[in-house]
């Protein structure tokens, strides 16, 4: 597969801006208008007043050590959402091409594509909230240039079919995104080897969930060297700031910490998961290989109003596609379970 093919001609031709830390991070630095004097933040916040390093080496070389990804084949983004946004702009030209969805699915791919005024094709998943494979590759024409998936899948909490992926990935001469932000939640390898072996796959991976790291505002993709060399080319120059490497780097060496919260989690889920399907009122609990859990009950509004109104935030995905009757609620601690799972049965 070329994939220069796929990526948009004024990209491929787009002179990238050279930031100062792109030639130098070291000596005496006054080339890049910075405070050279110090930062007003206390003293534990070194070198603060120093741009970030724009090749992320000190997090891509922690993570190529933990997952086993090579640096070259790393990037990282201010959450997957700019990772998101950043794979539109280079692979779709605006009011001309077009991406695949497979809904129920996370509403972001389709936000960044309206910004970016880029149709969104819907093949919607089965009836077991899997991939229809024979439909996707009927939906993919001349101008399709990108096909998200979200596995563990959001709202649905299922682990998409890795098979139908891989098939899919090899078949079809388009980019494949697969979004593994739940994935730790799984006990599954998940693909990011795999990246290693197709030119068209994108797996993105976050520090929001397992990690409890969502106020850093961390995501980071594998790929092939080639598209990650064109992300890098196209990204804001010093798109992740000091402060998030530095809490990246923290964490990557409390890997049993996290470990342990996604045990926590896991046990907490399976216990509130037997706890709904208990309750007749529910007309369906999903199995969940998240850190949440989707059930379907007869007035979703209602409960989800009751909840609020005794301060028990969850969301309400009735609206979403092929979705209708189902809530989505978050593992919390136990006390917090305890809590939502007491007033569910009062309003049900």
């Amino acid at each position: 597969m070329n994939i220069k093919e796929l990526v948009r001609k004024n990209i491929l031709e787009l002179k990238p801006y050279t930031s100062a830390r792109q030639s130098h991070s070291e000596g005496i630095l006054l080339d890049a208008n910075e405070n050279c004097y110090g930062t007003v933040l206390p003293e534990n916040y070194d070198n603060i007043n120093r741009y970030p390093d724009p090749y992320q080496r000190q997090m891509r070389e922690g993570v190529s050590n933990l997952l086993n990804i090579p640096v070259e084949n790393l990037f990282f983004g201010v959450g997957s959402d700019e990772i998101i946004d950043l794979t539109i702009r280079i692979f779709c030209r605006p009011s001309q091409d077009n991406i695949i969805v497979c809904e129920p699915t996370y509403g972001m791919y389709k936000v960044a594509c309206d910004v970016n005024e880029v149709e969104v094709i819907n093949v919607p998943l089965n009836q077991n909230f899997d991939l229809d494979v024979d439909a996707i590759e009927r939906a993919v024409n001349e101008k399709t240039k990108i096909l998200f998936l979200c596995s563990p899948n959001n709202p649905t909490a299922n682990l998409l079919d890795k098979k139908k992926i891989i098939e899919l990935t090899k078949k079809l001469n388009l980019i494949v995104v697969v979004d593994e932000a739940y994935i730790d939640f799984a006990q599954d390898e998940g693909l990011l080897k795999y990246t290693l072996e197709f030119p068209n796959l994108i797996v993105m991976r976050t520090f929001s969930k397992a990690w409890g790291m969502a106020g850093v505002r961390c995501g980071f993709c594998a790929a092939s060297k080639e598209i990650i060399d064109i992300f890098f080319k196209v990204k804001l120059p010093y798109n992740i700031s000091k402060l998030t490497a530095q809490a990246v780097v923290l964490a990557l060496k409390n890997i049993d910490k996290r470990n342990e919260y996604v045990k926590m989690i896991i046990n907490e889920r399976e216990r509130v998961s037997r706890e709904l399907k208990a309750n007749k009122k529910i007309l369906n609990v999903l199995p969940s290989d998240s850190n949440f859990i989707s059930f379907k009950v007869e007035n979703p509004k209602e409960v989800y109003n009751y909840l609020e109104k005794h301060k028990i935030i969850i969301r309400d995905r009735s609206n979403q596609f092929n979705f209708s009757g189902y809530l989505r609620v978050t593992i919390g601690t136990p006390e917090e379970n305890n809590l939502f799972l007491q007033k569910l049965s009062e309003i049900l």
